[in-house]
């Protein structure tokens, strides 16, 4: 017993010392960012847009949410349906195979090269231009490829007794892929979704080949419209040789690193109840 609880004990020195080394870089790039940051952390930044390399980042912040709110609703309905096709109607048919496959392939294309394909089909071949669906299309395929993967992962932990006990009562696939399936994996989709959301928010080169960039405030139209957001102030700002450009980048890396938190913040609680209610 005595040398259970010293095994214990050091295992647990050497875990929190490993989370401490973890957190060291992670405090250290926050408080890198907020202390350069602190300069163009104002009323203005919020309320006001680009002008040149100074100004604010309204339009930044609001196309942010535009183009990567339009591009999770394409890729969560698409990649959750593609995952209940997987893991529910058809897992074991050569289709699921060729889209498996073709999910994994998708996953491991360089945000770039799907950026320049979104370029040469949809701002030059279909004459969109430079256009908020142009990018949020371009965020869907990236992040389709891990809400599929995670939602047939989530529907294979689901109980088979669960499945067959709704059957048995007399529902149908749909209701208990619906009622059943969905329900008990929902942690599992979610977390595919936050996945593809925090992809989406940090991403810069599919949105420089197909969102193009505006100092204006996005417009409601999908096509002929670019678009600010914040990755572009910060992979263009920072090079910039004047300080309220600089000071500007590193305002829109901790919005990001703030919107990232909350995402991830306000997922774990709904997963949390989730949870707790099934």
């Amino acid at each position: 017993m005595t040398w259970r609880y010293i095994k214990d004990r050091l295992m647990l020195v050497i875990a929190s010392v490993l989370g401490l080394l973890l957190l060291i870089p992670i405090v250290g790039m926050v408080w890198l960012v907020l202390s350069k940051a602190m300069p163009a952390l104002n009323l203005q930044m919020l309320t006001q847009v680009t002008q040149g390399t100074g100004g604010g980042l309204a339009n930044a912040i609001v196309g942010t949410f535009y183009v990567v709110g339009l591009g999770l609703l394409i890729a969560a309905p698409l990649g959750i349906a593609a995952g209940v096709f997987l893991g529910e109607i058809a897992p074991s048919s050569r289709f699921s195979a060729v889209v498996r496959f073709t999910t994994d392939v998708l996953a491991g294309v360089p945000s770039i090269v799907i950026g320049y394909f979104g370029y040469v089909t949809m701002v030059l071949g279909l004459g969109w231009g430079f256009s908020t669906l142009a990018g949020a299309i371009a965020l869907a395929l990236i992040g389709i490829p891990y809400v599929v993967r995670s939602t047939e992962i989530a529907l294979s932990k689901v109980p088979r007794g669960m499945r067959e006990a709704s059957m048995a009562l007399g529902a149908p696939l749909t209701t208990t892929v619906w009622r059943v399936s969905l329900r008990s994996a929902a942690p599992g989709v979610l977390t595919g979704v936050l996945l593809a959301l925090s992809l989406a928010l940090g991403e810069t080169a599919p949105l420089l080949y197909t969102a193009g960039w505006s100092s204006y405030m996005p417009k409601l139209a999908l096509i002929h419209s670019p678009i600010g957001y914040l990755t572009y102030a910060v992979w263009t700002f920072i090079n910039e040789p004047f300080a309220s450009a600089n000071n500007l980048a590193y305002a829109a890396g901790f919005l990001l690193l703030v919107f990232i938190a909350l995402v991830n913040i306000i997922a774990r609680r709904i997963i949390k109840r989730t949870t707790a209610h099934g």
